[in-house]
């Protein structure tokens, strides 16, 4: 998945307000030069420029300094008010101070309460000052009042408009932020989930493969040894076995090594063929009898790889734990799909309490491929494997062996 990107509301405000930091710095400058054109009488003068100082110098170190304990937001806001009242006392340019820094009342009073209240009291602050140098004059109530009141309304619906934006822009860095997390953790889970999936192939292939040759070899290894000097010639065929089974192992470990994928080379020929050769190597190792019934079936690779994996399991439990003389093996055509079913006269087993990887495997093996395998058995009464897998099978031709 591709996570969702965008600039986050912290990012977006840092960047606004360092431009707006350069624009002010601009604008200080600008005013202090109007201060000194204006040519105030007396100490007027530097009075305005000494407050027009303190505010640059406030918020100076603010910039400079955001963290430090003694220069706070705060501090700078109320330095700004009694600044703006004492130029509004001195009748110089408060104004154009007041619309310069209106929005350094939502930038830096954190909430919109605290931004309102510092609103307020420098509007207070400035009418105060206006009032104490003019009185209740007509100038007084019809140009400074109104104007200050009119600008003091227009930030307030900018401020308030800003914080809505903010507040928005804020919540989605925080839903963008959840979902590329949530993102991150789902790709880790399909990450985990996949490597698992394969750690879990890998092990089904090498049970039903290498696992089988290798117990299949220790089988013969035993016999050979124990029978070379009573029957020669069985011993001989059986370390031929031996040698064809290891062969065997040697190109298959090739090909889960080299391919990562299933052998192919294991469903090579129709499911019929390849069953009999397994068969035929099973009776030439057993010595056992095994009755087949296999129909000629054509279906594809995955399918085939499924009934002989099946196959190899079922025979390879015989061997090791049935004890059994004789061995049925059924391939057939059916309504539904394909049915291979896998018999024995052995000594049976509890299903329930079977906890081998190998019906485990065959089950999972059959469930990918849409099928199911059912095991049938109880103690002295040999066991019955059926595999059954939804197939259509078009225009195969069936036979019996």
């Amino acid at each position: 998945m591709t996570a969702l990107a965008g600039p986050s509301a912290d990012t977006f405000w840092a960047l606004s307000l360092r431009r707006w930091n350069a624009v002010c710095w601009v604008l200080f400058a600008a005013m202090a030069v109007g201060i000194v054109m204006m040519g105030l009488p007396g100490e007027g003068m530097y009075q305005a420029l000494g407050l027009l100082g303190c505010v640059v110098l406030s918020y100076a170190l603010l910039d400079r300094f955001p963290d430090n304990r003694f220069v706070r937001p705060h501090v700078y806001l109320t330095v700004l008010v009694l600044a703006i009242g004492g130029l509004a006392y001195l009748r110089t340019s408060y104004a154009a101070l007041f619309m310069v820094t209106l929005p350094h009342y939502w930038m830096f009073g954190r909430t919109p309460r605290a931004s309102m209240g510092f609103l307020g009291l420098a509007t207070a602050t400035t009418l105060l000052g206006s009032w104490l140098q003019q009185g209740w004059s007509a100038e007084f109530l019809g140009e400074t009042a109104v104007s200050t009141l009119i600008v003091v309304a227009v930030g307030v619906l900018i401020g308030l408009w800003a914080h809505s934006v903010v507040e928005q822009s804020t919540e989605r860095a925080r839903l963008i932020e959840e979902l590329e997390q949530t993102q991150a953790r789902l790709s880790e889970a399909h990450q985990r989930q996949g490597a698992a999936d394969e750690r879990e192939r890998l092990a089904r292939e090498i049970h039903d493969t290498l696992a089988q040759g290798f117990a299949s070899i220790v089988v013969l290894a035993e016999a050979a040894r124990a029978g070379i000097t009573a029957d020669p010639a069985r011993s001989a065929q059986q370390l031929r076995s031996i040698e064809s089974t290891a062969r065997e192992n040697l190109a298959e470990a090739r090909e889960l090594v080299g391919s990562g994928q299933r052998p192919e080379q294991a469903a090579a020929g129709s499911v019929a063929q390849t069953l009999r050769r397994i068969l035929d190597r099973f009776v030439e190792d057993t010595g056992l009898t095994v009755d087949t019934t296999l129909a000629d079936l054509g279906c594809d690779q995955q399918t085939r790889i499924a009934l002989l994996r099946c196959t190899q399991e079922s025979l390879a439990n015989v061997r090791k734990h049935a004890h059994a003389s004789t061995v049925g093996v059924v391939l057939a055509r059916r309504p539904y799909g394909v049915e291979l079913e896998i018999t024995d006269d052995g000594t049976g087993f509890v299903v329930g309490d079977s906890a081998g990887f190998g019906l485990d495997g065959m089950r999972k093996r059959l469930a990918e491929l849409g099928g199911r395998l059912t095991v049938t058995s109880s103690v002295g009464d040999g066991t019955r494997v059926l595999a059954t897998i939804p197939l259509e099978i078009p225009g195969d031709l069936e036979g019996a062996a």
